[in-house]
């Protein structure tokens, strides 16, 4: 018969979290991102200090950004690691729930643990509860339900013996993968109980691969085999399965051309021949010239969302049929898709082995060529002059510098329609996105997850001037760690893409530029001074060739290393792209506007949802 040991509700989480394991043997949970406050310093903040030894403990100076780090840390990783983040009632809980919709967005593991009201109400209300009128029961914490796999209230100890099973089951299970929220009321973690040892023994949790059912990898192998212009579409879900090679393996076994998502960008080199790069609004024109003319779309890991599919207006060819390749069932039936739910490693393959010899008689001569005459250009270090350089020329400036060991990291504005378009991704997980969501704030603490997640990489961060004063407290965070990272920030005085959304949909230029925002003073901001400040080596570069001077010398550095250069806000790269569909007003005083909607209506005629 198993003993017990007594221990407070806190110290008995922390103890079973610190012995759950991968396959590998690595713990599952690399340690805990903390801000303490009343709901949290006194229960988990002790327990974390009890196992400080043995389980990592790291503060952070926004709850946001340090669950960000923490969900880039998992994505780097393809969810094979991932880590926990706590915080207080209230204002510290409510920071993280944009995180967790994150986290949920993009399917990426992470364990949100804030602080809750007291379970047996004797201080009620306390400091920083919310109150709710008709429902005595609910908290701040409730606004993690719709953003999380899976809530639970901790309001006894003992429940924790279900709980956490089921937090980690959640986030090692490929098709529910997600962020899990266990909200835990603050006397509830320093109240003590008997805890059987054997709930801390070690324990693996395997993530299953699972395989596909006979009958529909019968059907979608008559359905590729029926297709004369089929056309792979690469999702994330790819990375997560460690399927790049099947990938590859798949597409030159058959002939067929693959596309990549802004997650799925880098499953195959960028100088593969099958790999015609980009697909959808900020897509190449070699890339959605294929999926405009395909009888058989064939998404692999892939949500379908809007920017791939060009708001469902990209995939044109009026016998098109839509087939996908998830492990997750939600995904893999959208838009009436015919489905192949399993992993995608094992999915491949099966179906590699139920293809036999057949070979897709479509061709992609010239397509990858004449896009990259196109756009390389762009790219180019400028001639002599005194304009403002573009964004396409700053990735130029960039990629060049790189190095195979390279990971370029983005998540919200201008650049990841830029990169997603213009950057060569060499080997797999060289390119990190977050653009399931889009979160303006990820960057600096997502890159600083990323290099925590692979020490040994060359992690390189684009973010904009509007970005940068979003989020950057954790250069501070990464300054203090040592943590060693580049973040090149493009100064074009506000919203760049925003005001060029704007513009574009016969809106006048207002509120997103700061030259058109309403202030007093005009902004002077110097981030060079204020990164460096927060204890970053950090540079303002005058010109293209100054940047590449600079990124010469990011691995001198042992803390973060922050280069900012000035560019133009307007230009963007015209090539290839497709409609997306952004609502522009049926009625206005503007003429901009009303010539505006006619596009508008132009376009959505070409939307089709099934």
């Amino acid at each position: 018969m198993t003993g017990t040991i007594r221990l407070t509700a806190a110290q008995a989480m922390i103890r079973y979290v610190a012995a759950q394991q991968n396959d590998d043997g690595a713990p599952f949970i690399a340690g805990c991102w903390a801000i303490f406050g009343h709901g949290n310093v006194a229960g988990i903040g002790e327990a974390l200090h009890a196992h400080r030894e043995t389980f990592a403990t790291w503060r952070g100076h926004n709850e946001q950004t340090m669950a960000h780090a923490a969900i880039a840390y998992a994505k780097q990783l393809g969810r094979r690691r991932a880590m926990m983040v706590t915080s207080s009632i209230g204002p510290g809980a409510l920071n993280m729930v944009t995180a967790a919709a994150l986290a949920h967005v993009n399917r990426l593991p992470v364990l949100l643990v804030p602080g809750d009201v007291f379970a047996d109400r004797g201080p009620d209300p306390v400091l920083q509860q919310i109150e709710d009128f008709g429902d005595g029961t609910v908290s701040a914490n409730d606004c993690f339900r719709p953003v999380v796999r899976y809530f639970d209230r901790i309001t006894r100890p003992e429940q924790l013996l279900t709980a956490l099973p089921r937090a980690f089951r959640t986030m090692t299970d490929p098709a529910d993968c997600g962020p899990v929220c266990l909200a835990f009321c603050q006397d509830v973690q320093a109240e003590a109980f008997d805890w059987p040892e054997s709930f801390f023994a070690p324990k693996v949790w395997r993530q299953r691969r699972i395989r596909p059912d006979e009958g529909e990898l019968a059907a979608m192998a008559d359905a590729i085999r029926a297709a004369t212009r089929p056309v792979i579409v690469a999702g994330g879900g790819v990375h997560y399965s460690g399927a790049t090679e099947a990938l590859r393996a798949f597409a030159e076994a058959f002939h067929i051309p693959v596309v990549e998502t802004q997650a799925g960008k880098s499953a195959l080199g960028w100088d593969h021949p099958l790999n015609l790069g980009p697909v959808g609004v900020t897509g190449g024109t070699a890339a959605n010239t294929v999926c405009a003319e395909a009888d058989l779309v064939l998404g692999i890991g892939t949500r379908f969302q809007d920017f791939t599919t060009g708001s469902w207006g990209l995939f044109a060819n009026p016998s098109r049929r839509i087939a996908c390749l998830n492990v997750a069932a939600y995904d893999a039936a959208k838009h009436d898709a015919l489905p192949l739910v399993a992993d995608a490693r094992v999915g491949l393959e099966e179906l590699t082995e139920a293809l036999g010899h057949h070979c897709a008689q479509g061709s992609i001569d010239g397509l990858k060529d004449d896009w990259f005459a196109v756009v390389d250009p762009l790219t180019a270090p400028p001639g002599e002059g005194n304009a403002l350089p573009t964004d396409m020329q700053v990735i130029g400036a960039v990629q060049r510098a790189a190095t195979p060991d390279t990971v370029v990291m983005c998540a919200a504005g201008t650049m990841p329609g830029e990169l997603h378009k213009l950057w060569k991704a060499g080997r797999p997980g060289s390119y990190h996105m977050e653009y399931g969501f889009s979160c303006m704030g990820y960057e600096i603490a997502g890159a600083m997850g990323i290099k925590m997640a692979e020490p040994e990489r060359d992690v390189i961060c684009f973010t904009g001037d509007g970005t940068y004063m979003m989020a950057n407290s954790e250069l501070a965070t990464a300054a203090m760690m040592g943590i060693a990272f580049t973040v090149v920030v493009t100064d074009n005085r506000g919203y760049g893409c925003i005001n060029r959304l704007q513009m574009a949909t016969g809106g006048a230029e207002f509120n997103n530029l700061l030259d058109h925002t309403i202030h007093v003073q005009p902004s002077a901001i110097d981030f060079a001074a204020h990164a460096a400040a927060m204890g970053a080596t950090s540079v303002k570069v005058g010109s293209i060739a100054e940047l590449e001077d600079a990124l010469t010398r990011r691995h001198e550095a042992t803390e973060p290393y922050v280069i900012v250069i000035d560019t133009d806000p307007y230009p963007s790269s015209e090539p290839g792209g497709t409609w997306w569909d952004v609502t522009v007003p049926e009625v206005s005083d503007r003429d901009a506007v009303a010539q505006a909607r006619e596009t508008y209506e132009t376009n959505k005629q070409t939307q089709r949802t099934t």
